[in-house]
């Protein structure tokens, strides 16, 4: 996942070959669609008409063989018990959400950003935040800000002093913000920190100390092959034993299954906040466009948050979709802002 646009990094661990689909497929950073002229097809359904005609009394009837049931979808084999309670939010990169009436109509009060860890030295970074913080206070929603790589030097590891450095810069500008993740998807190969889980770790311990006041998600992490390694290293390295972890579990959401959000929660300890995740209506040669699926992974995803009281929060990516070539999309709208099913799939399951 690069950094390359507008928008911070999504990555997903769906490509890797405990996940299925293609294994050479990576994720890439989706740039800032521009608008479609013409939308996709949509799904319709047409429901069973009941029959109107008069009923005539019943003759006896001999026993029938017992109809076999139909094989259940994947969304019922592993279908999650609800519960309510759960904050929802967006994470998007666009300002334009927050003036939406479809937004609006959902009633949600919190949204993500994602930007380069030195944002306060980049003149392009700082317009970007600054737009994006005033359009969510005008709309009354709660930002909640996570560092990634920098977008003018992605590999860049920074040692702990610039980073300190780097947040302190951050919260005199935008004090305003008190919900932070240190580092996104810090185990992802797009990531200076995917192969140091104790920089990562550092990081987190730099972020608590300079924003006591603040709320703090410790590591943000991929779910993707060897993430309880990487966060057994980071516990290690963590001081304070935290108690509130981020995860991005897309594999489960679009492949119908729970076993890599429930290996985190055996993991960690307290609540986790899925800080990313989002049906997908395209990704590559994995998953071809569909919003169809893209719905039915939005329900699931909804079912599979809600599944345990430890999940606190959920921040569905994203809002604003891709044109129809992009090679990845999973926006609740379309370019121009019309709603998806995957919204109405959304809606629904808020009771909106």
């Amino acid at each position: 996942m690069r950094l390359t646009s507008l928008i911070a990094a999504v990555a997903l661990a769906l490509a890797v070959p405990a996940c299925g689909g293609d294994d050479d497929e990576t994720a890439s950073a989706p740039a800032p669609a521009p608008a479609q002229t013409q939308e996709p097809a949509t799904e319709t359904t047409t429901p069973t008409e009941a029959d109107d005609e008069p009923k005539k009394p019943k003759k006896p009837k001999k026993p029938k063989a017992e109809q076999a049931k139909p094989e259940p979808t994947p969304e019922q084999r592993s279908a999650p018990t609800v519960r309510s309670g759960l904050v929802v939010g967006i994470g998007e990169h666009g300002t334009a959400m927050f003036t939406s009436p479809l937004f609006g109509r959902l009633g949600l009060k919190h949204a993500r950003l994602v930007t380069a860890w030195d944002t306060t030295k980049v003149k392009f970074e700082r317009e970007i935040v600054d737009a994006w913080l005033a359009a969510a206070q005008a709309a009354g929603v709660e930002p909640f800000i996570t560092f990634a790589h920098s977008r003018v030097n992605p590999q860049k590891l920074p040692t702990v002093a610039e980073y300190t450095q780097a947040v302190r810069s951050f919260r005199k500008r935008y004090p305003q913000v008190t919900t932070y993740a240190p580092w996104n998807e810090i185990n992802h190969l797009s990531q200076p920190t995917n192969r140091s889980p104790e920089r990562a770790a550092d990081f987190y311990n730099a972020l608590k100390a300079e924003c006591g006041g603040c709320t703090v998600v410790a590591a943000d992490v991929l779910d993707q092959s060897g993430v309880i390694d990487y966060l057994r290293r980071f516990k290690q390295r963590a001081g304070g034993s935290p108690r509130l972890w981020g995860l991005h579990n897309y594999s489960d959401t679009n492949r119908f299954r729970n076993g890599g959000t429930k290996d985190v929660l055996r993991e960690v300890q307290g609540d986790v906040w899925l800080t990313e995740t989002g049906g997908i209506a395209k990704f590559g040669r994995s998953f071809p466009y569909d919003l169809r699926r893209q719905a039915r992974a939005t329900r699931y995803m909804v079912k599979l948050a809600r599944s345990t009281p430890r999940i606190k929060r959920l921040y569905v990516y994203n809002w604003t979709g891709a044109p129809r070539d992009a090679r990845f999309d999973a926006g609740l709208t379309t370019p121009a802002g019309k709603a998806r099913p995957a919204y109405r799939a959304l809606a629904k399951a808020l009771g909106r």
